[in-house]
């Protein structure tokens, strides 16, 4: 049994790393080739369903508010429509609730790299033969397979939703969304603040207030007080101001944005790229060292306690790079991310030239945080008071003098 179980994931694993997927069935949304083996097409019914979700969750929804809307408009539920569409049977289906949408499933689809066009092979195992319980394993120890497969959702959208998803979003007590959840934070104490919402309140008095101040009081932080209204206003002219500047004077904004990079950021990259290459390198090493070691010890150089003695560290440093490496590798891509920035944010920019409401999704898609100072008076009505707004990819943006950069 062990030495068939061991043939079994052999097989598994050498079909993951030809990039073959190794699920049976074709995940919601997609259909399988019936001339290609192993090959997904999109299944244009179920991908409406799909797309529909994604744009739901980019404008505020969470998994919860998208299922109960699907079950409320009675759209079939992943198993029942592959039992309906297909005669497939899936673990769940239940006859007797054909529009039983569940957050969890919900929660999955959003996070799939499937629909992105990506298959992540070896996600799950089980500790052996005899344990049949599935171990999730993270992205990074998975063989990921980029462009496997034709997209339902394009990387915009697959963005979006992500930072959506990061924002854990809930409904106010009377059942609106804040646009804004995580993005609006304090400049003092760092801590994302809070919308006050009631009945009573007009809303052009629905504020902001630091969750700091809100839970511990003035000992702890101010209050950054800031009306809904007055932020929507000052987002939605600094989003049209600093798109309209990248698209009416491109080069100069590029050349702003990259000028604005510090010596101090690319000297960053550069240690952490040659930290990188040192660990690369470093694990090579160790797979040489274990490598003979395993074949002095099958050759009789050394015993099988002197092999299990001398491997020993060198396994347990092996496993601590097998973990460092891909979390550096993260660093170096977000860092280079913020340096070559410009060019997507001007795409971006290109692509919406008439803004003329803030949205979820548009917040979702320049914004990545809102930092509130405090006034300079404080709960003065006319004292003056800072803003920042970061935008993703390239972050503050100041007043660009187009005479200077051109």
């Amino acid at each position: 049994m062990r030495d068939t179980s061991r043939k079994i994931r052999a097989v598994q694993r050498a079909k993951a790393q030809r990039g073959e997927r190794l699920g049976t069935r074709a995940p919601y949304g997609y259909r399988k080739d019936e001339n290609v083996k192993g090959k997904l097409i999109v299944d244009e019914e179920a991908a409406a369903v799909v797309r529909r979700i994604f744009a739901l969750c980019a404008a505020g929804n969470g998994p919860s508010q998208i299922a109960r809307l699907l079950r409320q408009e009675k759209v079939l539920c992943p198993a029942m429509y592959a039992y309906e569409r297909f005669g497939s049977r899936h673990m769940g289906l239940s006859l007797d609730k054909p529009y039983n949408w569940e957050k969890s499933t919900v929660a999955h689809m959003l996070e799939s790299e499937l629909y992105i066009g990506n298959t992540l092979n070896m996600k799950y195992s089980t500790k052996s033969y005899k344990d049949k319980r599935k171990i999730e394993h993270p992205r990074e120890e998975c063989m990921v397979i980029e462009g496997s497969h034709e997209p339902i959702i394009d990387r915009e959208t697959w963005d979006i939703v992500q930072r959506v998803r990061q924002n854990r979003r809930r409904p106010t007590k009377i059942e609106e969304l804040n646009k804004y959840s995580g993005l609006v934070i304090c400049a003092d104490c760092g801590s994302t603040m809070v919308l006050h919402r009631a009945h009573t309140m007009s809303a052009s008095y629905n504020h902001f207030t630091c969750r700091t101040y809100k839970k511990a009081g003035t000992d702890a932080c101010t209050a950054h007080y800031i009306r809904e209204c007055i932020l929507d206003e000052i987002v939605l002219e600094d989003i049209r101001r600093v798109t309209a500047m990248a698209r009416k004077h491109t080069q100069e904004f590029a050349a702003y944005i990259c000028d604005r990079q510090s010596a101090e950021l690319r000297r960053e990259i550069h240690r952490l790229e040659l930290e990188l290459s040192g660990m690369k390198k470093r694990e090579a090493e160790l797979d040489a060292i274990f490598k003979r070691l395993y074949e002095d010890s099958v050759l009789g150089r050394i015993t099988m306690e002197q092999f299990q003695t001398l491997s020993a560290s060198y396994v347990a440093e092996r496993e601590r790079l097998k973990t460092s490496i891909p979390q550096k590798e993260r660093e170096v891509a977000k860092l280079k991310a913020t340096v070559s920035g410009a060019d997507n944010f001007i795409a971006k920019a290109k692509r919406y030239t008439d803004i003329r409401e803030l949205t979820p999704e548009l917040l979702r898609l320049f914004i990545e945080k809102i930092v509130v100072h405090e006034k300079d008076v404080k709960w003065s009505k006319h004292a003056s008071q800072t803003v920042e707004i970061h935008y993703t990819d390239i972050g503050a943006v100041g007043n660009m003098d187009i005479s200077k950069s051109a």
